[in-house]
């Protein structure tokens, strides 16, 4: 890059620095061995909730009448081990294995995920189902039966996949700036076709939050976007709890709901998190009814959030940024004699998603100085962000967050019209490992300022680059194709 990018640059400057916040999608959609393995178990060994019903995937009865032709040695010992482990009826102890086989890794030896102390008790009660489904696997060939069930399950991922993406795609622009919430985390969802039918469980273990789907006449597209909101939510209510804790004599009403479940009636910050997904989803679905549901049942902040969040559509902070005002409104005595009009419901009404309450999030040092730093940026406090990316620049141990800490300075120098500085910064968030999002925008960025010193070719390959990110932001990905459409034929020799 040559001194004539200075040339004509002002103007462009002044559009990066509008560039759209991260608005990518972390959802994944896949089949998963390890379920495949624990449900072809327990269909094997007597699992035959709603064996009957048409909404079955066929697959189901396929792999349960092939195991059972082959009968395994070890079968014998899975039949007995489910019936001594035996706690209610099958969609209780589906709910069990599933959280076994999350927490597992994958075949043949499905060794534990996690550290024994932080697995979650359903799933540490079947600890000793792993060396018999080891051999198991081995025994009745459940790999290769595996492989032939490839295309099954690749035909109803492929049903999901619009809809799904649509349905994350709205949430993350309704909420702005989301992101996978925290470095390193993930959400995941999983198709699986040996359960009973028309089922959602999710699931949320440290820094992994999953959502396992069985076989529906209709895509629960609903019940992905209800988790994928936990996702993104939680750990926001959980970072804001001191704050949301000031207002926590407001849960005592929900204690007369009858059908609020005790886990949200003991916590406040949990009972807050579920009223801001439903007042969410009230607003995406423009339907203030969904509101009053959950305040009937028990959900008591939802329609105090329903109304803020209208406040929220009208100014540009993300919501993560814009949470803590909307909890510091609330006004006692307002919600007082509103909570206090409520009927509770006395039935509670079907949800196939199962939550677990949320881990907390362990954000580390240099997490909390990268995200510090980025809300001042947002604000366009440029002088308090510099130094704290910095800070992180010169630590070896934060070398997981570099990338993102050159990118904060590199559109800074953007702000303060340093094509120069720039640059160099950009090439150096591209050199450090950076993230989908960074790797992208840091691309696309270049593109602008090559485009704007001339160099056309420069400018191609760089919004080129920015298309090859997989995973990368799709507002990254929408602004390559654009401008890489409109650029004018390159005239380099």
């Amino acid at each position: 890059m040559t001194k004539r990018i200075a040339v004509g640059i002002v103007g462009l400057l002044l559009g990066l620095a509008l560039a759209p916040a991260r608005a990518q999608s972390d959802a994944q959609l896949d089949s998963n061995p390890t379920l495949f393995a624990v449900l072809a178990a327990m269909n094997a060994s007597g699992y035959d909730a709603d064996l009957e019903s048409a909404t079955n995937h066929a697959l189901r009865a396929g792999i349960r009448q092939e195991l059972l032709a082959r009968n395994p040695p070890s079968l014998a010992r899975l039949k007995a081990f489910m019936r001594d482990q035996r706690r209610g009826d099958w969609n209780s102890e589906l709910s069990r294995y599933i959280s076994f086989a999350l927490t597992s890794g994958p075949p043949p030896d499905f060794k534990p995920k996690y550290p024994a102390d932080q697995l979650p008790p359903d799933a540490a009660s079947l600890e000793a189902l792993r060396p018999i489904l080891a051999e198991f696997w081995a025994e009745a060939g459940l790999e290769s039966l595996w492989r032939a069930a490839q295309p099954a399950y690749d035909d109803v991922i492929a049903g999901y996949h619009e809809p799904v993406v649509n349905a994350v795609l709205s949430a993350n622009m309704y909420l702005r700036n989301p992101t996978s919430g925290m470095s390193g985390r993930r959400f995941q969802v999983y198709v699986d076709l040996l359960g009973a039918p028309n089922q959602v469980h999710a699931r949320s273990y440290l820094d992994d939050y999953y959502v396992v789907m069985t076989p529906s006449a209709r895509p629960r597209v609903d019940e992905i976007r209800h988790a994928y909101l936990h996702y993104l939510l939680d750990p926001l209510c959980i970072r804001y709890q001191s704050r949301l804790n000031e207002k926590r004599g407001l849960g005592d009403f929900s204690h007369a709901s009858p059908i609020l479940a005790e886990e949200y009636k003991n916590d406040f910050v949990l009972l807050s998190g579920m009223s801001l997904v439903k007042a969410v989803e009230a607003r995406l679905d423009h339907a203030p009814q969904k509101a009053e549901v959950a305040m009937s049942e028990g959900f008591i902040l939802t329609a105090y959030f329903y109304e803020a969040l209208q406040g929220y559509e009208k100014q540009e902070r993300a919501l993560r940024l814009y949470l803590p005002e909307m909890i510091d409104a609330i006004d006692l005595s307002k919600e007082d004699k509103r909570i206090a009009k409520v009927e509770f419901s006395q039935k509670r009404q079907d949800r196939m998603v199962q939550p677990k309450a949320p881990s907390a999030p362990v954000q580390s040092e240099f997490e909390k100085l990268v995200e510090a730093a980025e809300q001042s940026y947002l604000k366009r406090d440029l002088d308090a962000a510099k130094p704290v990316y910095r800070r992180v620049l010169q630590s070896r141990e934060a070398s997981k967050f570099h990338a993102k800490a050159y990118f904060g300075l590199a559109r800074i120098a953007v702000l303060e019209r340093d094509p120069e500085l720039a640059v160099e910064l950009f090439e150096k968030t591209l050199e450090s490992s950076p993230e989908p999002f960074e790797k992208a925008w840091a691309s696309v960025y270049l593109a602008r300022l090559s485009r704007a010193a001339g160099e056309i070719a420069g400018a191609r390959k760089h919004y080129q680059s920015a298309l090859a990110v997989e995973g990368g932001s799709e507002a990254a990905r929408q602004a390559a194709q654009k401008e890489l459409a409109s650029l004018p034929p390159d005239k380099s020799p």
